[in-house]
C-alpha cells in the first residue's frame, strides 16, 4: 500500500494535517473495493479483444481483404484496362475525328482563303490604290484652300464678338455692378458688424461663460459626493464578502478538499495498480486451472493419440495411394504420348499415299537421320549424307 513510505514518526508528514493521515487509509480500502471488479472486468475485455483480435478479426479482414481485390479490384482493373481504355481511345479519337477535325478543315481550308483572298487582299488594294490618294487629295485641298479661309472667318466673329459684346459687358462691370455693390452693399454691412453685432456677441459669449463654469463647478462637487459614497459602500461590500464567503470558500478548498481530493486521486492510482496485481494473478490461477483441466489434456491425446494415428494414416495409407496414383498419372501419361505418336505415324503415311513422297526422297534410304560432314561428328542440316567407304580409294573426295 506504500503507506510507510508516507508515514512519519508523529503520524503524519509535516504540512499535512490530521484529517489527511485519519481518512487515507480507510478511503484506500474503499476506493480498493470499488475499483478492483472495474479493473478485473477491464483486464478480462482486454484479454478477449486481444484474443479475438488475433484470432477472429485479423484472418477476418486479410480474408475480406482478399475477396475485395478478388471480387472486386481484380474485375475493375480488367475491365479498365481492356474495355473501358479501348472504349475511351475510340471515343476519342471519334470525338476528334468527328467535332475537332471538321473544324479544323472548314478554318484552314475556308475561312483562311475567304478571309485572306476575298476581303483581305480587296481591302488592302482598295486602301493602297484608292482611299490614299483620296485622302491626300482632300487634306491637300483642306490645307491649302479650306484652313485660310476658316482662319479669317475666325477672327472676323472674334472681333464682332468683342467688340459688340466683351466690351459693353466689361464697362457695366467696371463702373456700374461694382461701385454699387461695394458702396451699397458691403459698406454697411461691415459698419453694422463692427460698431453693432461684436460688442452684443462678446457680452453674450462671457454670460454663457460664467453660467458654464458655474454648473461644471456644481456638477462636479455632486460627483465627487456620489462617488466617495460608492467607493465607502464598495468596499464594505467587498469586505462582507471577503469575510463571510470568499475565507471561508478558501479555508475549505485549502483544508479539506484539497487534501480529500490529492488523497482520492493517490487512493485510485494506487489501488489500480494493487488491483491490475490481483487481476493478473487471477487470470494466471484461471489459465492455470483451464491448461489443468483442458489445455494438458488436449496435449496428451494429441501427442499420445493423434500423432500416432496420423502418422499411421501418412505413411500405410496416404503414402501408398499417392504412389499409385503418380504410376497410373505416368502410366496414362506414357499411354497417350504413344497414342500421339501411333495418330501421327498414321496420318504421315496416308498424306504419302494420297500425294506421294517428296522429291528429294529415294526408295531405300534411311529418313530422319541428319547428315554428317566427313571427318567430324558434328551434325550440319544442310550438308550431304557421307558414304562409309571412300571413291577410288580417297579418303577426301567430295560426296555429290
Amino acid at each position: 500500500m506504500d503507506y510507510g513510505k508516507h508515514q512519519a514518526p508523529q503520524g503524519y508528514e509535516p504540512g499535512e494535517g490530521i484529517l489527511t493521515t485519519l481518512i487515507r487509509i480507510p478511503v484506500r480500502i474503499v476506493v480498493l473495493v470499488l475499483v478492483l471488479p472495474a479493473r478485473m472486468v477491464w483486464d478480462a475485455l482486454t484479454a478477449l479483444w486481444h484474443a479475438a483480435d488475433r484470432v477472429l478479426l485479423r484472418p477476418l479482414g486479410r480474408a475480406l481483404l482478399w475477396l475485395l481485390a478478388t471480387l472486386v479490384l481484380t474485375p475493375l482493373a480488367w475491365l479498365y484496362t481492356w474495355v473501358l481504355t479501348p472504349l475511351g481511345k475510340g471515343a476519342a479519337w471519334l470525338a476528334v475525328a468527328l467535332l475537332i477535325w471538321p473544324w479544323i478543315g472548314l478554318w484552314r481550308y475556308v475561312i483562311v482563303p475567304v478571309a485572306r483572298y476575298g476581303i483581305a487582299a480587296p481591302a488592302v488594294w482598295l486602301y493602297a490604290h484608292v482611299l490614299t490618294p483620296l485622302g491626300h487629295g482632300l487634306r491637300w485641298t483642306g490645307t491649302a484652300l479650306l484652313l485660310p479661309a476658316l482662319h479669317g472667318l475666325g477672327n472676323g466673329i472674334g472681333w464682332l464678338i468683342t467688340v459688340l459684346l466683351i466690351v459693353p459687358l466689361q464697362f457695366l462691370w467696371r463702373y456700374v455692378a461694382v461701385p454699387v455693390v461695394r458702396y451699397g452693399l458691403v459698406v454697411p454691412v461691415v459698419w453694422l458688424y463692427e460698431t453693432v453685432l461684436t460688442p452684443v456677441g462678446r457680452g453674450a459669449a462671457r454670460v454663457l461663460s460664467m453660467l458654464w463654469q458655474g454648473t461644471v463647478w456644481v456638477l462636479a462637487q455632486l460627483w465627487r459626493g456620489i462617488a466617495a459614497t460608492g467607493r465607502g459602500l464598495g468596499l464594505a461590500v467587498a469586505w462582507l464578502v471577503m469575510t463571510l464567503l470568499v475565507a471561508p470558500l478558501g479555508w475549505t478548498y485549502r483544508r479539506i478538499l484539497t487534501p480529500v481530493g490529492r488523497e482520492i486521486a493517490a487512493a485510485f492510482e494506487v489501488t489500480w495498480r494493487i488491483a491490475g496485481y490481483i487481476s493478473r494473478a487471477v487470470g494466471r490461477a484461471l489459465a492455470a486451472i483451464a491448461w489443468y483441466l483442458i489445455g494438458a489434456p488436449v496435449s496428451w491425446a494429441y501427442r499420445t493419440v493423434c500423432t500416432p494415428v496420423g502418422h499411421f494414416l501418412r505413411d500405410a495409407v496416404w503414402a501408398p495411394a499417392r504412389r499409385a496414383a503418380a504410376e497410373a498419372g505416368r502410366a496414362a501419361r506414357a499411354a497417350l504420348a504413344t497414342a500421339r505418336e501411333t495418330v501421327r505415324q498414321a496420318r504421315r503415311d496416308a498424306w504419302r499415299a494420297l500425294v506421294g513422297a517428296p522429291g528429294g526422297e529415294r526408295s531405300g534410304e534411311p529418313r530422319g537421320i541428319p547428315a554428317r560432314t566427313l571427318g567430324s561428328t558434328t551434325t550440319v542440316p544442310s550438308a550431304a549424307q557421307a558414304s562409309e567407304t571412300p571413291l577410288s580409294g580417297d579418303p577426301f573426295a567430295k560426296q555429290g
